[in-house]
């Protein structure tokens, strides 16, 4: 082929005016504007959450299992608790020195002001049952037929409360022998006594005692443990007869003759005694306990022979 005749190749190069760079910038943009927006969200957060939950916070990023093992919505929840932390480990209010401390404090001024009231209800009672001394010791002295019987009534103030005791004379007996069947002239103190009785809210109890002379018959008959029972009920009856409340009796009971009024002479008259007692509220209180601890723990009940009724 002659150089005349071969084909005329043109190379023509297409040239592309510079324009703009694609839009990767615009990603770039959206993550920076996403981060600071984070950011900012985030500054709110810990202005407006309280120490103690960021304390939590803080917590579980120090130890994010802790959720895992203790339970609770997170580390600083106060239904996660550490067992064996704190007084109650099923508490749910949380554990914080700072809040034992302020609970520490309100109980103590809790426990200051019922000491307190107590002591001021003492003082009022101890006034009433001074007056109630005073009113049954003019009663007595008053009355021209119980002057009589003054020598066979003493009164006074113990710590369980207010006690009467009214004990036998050979010449005056509240009893006739190994009898339960109150005398006349007794019948009507006694009803004179729980009439005044009713003055107070006070519970009573109502002692009966003996002297130590004892029954022909022996431990297994009718024994002086029957006979300070019966007559210690003979006497709340009477009591009662006169117009005292029957709910005031709170307890009755019989000590034979282990109570001597005279320990030099067991067998003196005035060994032979009611005791009635105005309980105030301290010894009540105690007495309702240990009746609860025996109902709760058999084993501490008296035995049946202690002449408790």
């Amino acid at each position: 082929m002659s150089e005349d005749t071969r084909p005329i190749v043109v190379k023509r190069i297409k040239k592309v005016a510079g324009g703009h760079h694609g839009g990767a910038w615009k990603l770039a943009y959206a993550d920076f504007v996403t981060a600071m927006m984070a950011f900012f969200l985030l500054m709110w957060l810990l202005g407006s959450v309280s120490n103690g939950d960021l304390k939590g916070l803080s917590e579980f990023f120090q130890n994010p299992l802790r959720v895992s093992f203790a339970g609770g919505s997170g580390s600083g929840d106060a239904m996660s608790i550490l067992k064996g932390g704190g007084k109650d480990i099923s508490s749910s209010s949380g554990y914080t020195r700072e809040g034992e401390l302020k609970r520490s404090g309100a109980a103590n001024l809790r426990g200051a002001r019922t000491a307190e009231l107590r002591k001021e209800f003492e003082d009022r009672e101890r006034r009433s049952l001074g007056n109630l001394k005073s009113n049954i010791e003019g009663m007595i002295s008053g009355n021209l037929v119980f002057q009589q019987f003054k020598s066979q009534f003493a009164v006074d103030v113990i710590p369980e409360g207010l006690r009467i005791q009214i004990v036998d004379e050979q010449n005056r007996p509240m009893f006739d022998t190994s009898s339960a069947e109150p005398t006349p002239y007794f019948r009507a103190i006694l009803r004179e006594i729980g009439q005044s009785l009713n003055s107070v809210p006070n519970k009573i109890s109502i002692s009966g005692h003996t002297d130590a002379a004892q029954y022909s018959s022996g431990v297994r008959g009718f024994s002086n443990w029957e006979l300070s029972v019966n007559r210690a009920n003979a006497a709340r009856r009477e009591m009662i007869a006169g117009g005292m409340d029957e709910n005031k009796v709170f307890r009755v009971v019989g000590f034979s003759s282990i109570m001597l009024f005279d320990r030099n002479d067991p067998l003196s008259p005035s060994n032979r005694r009611i005791n009635i007692t105005v309980l105030n509220q301290r010894t009540e209180e105690a007495m309702l306990q240990e009746d609860a601890d025996v109902a709760t723990d058999p084993e501490n009940a008296p035995s049946p022979d202690s002449g408790a009724s």
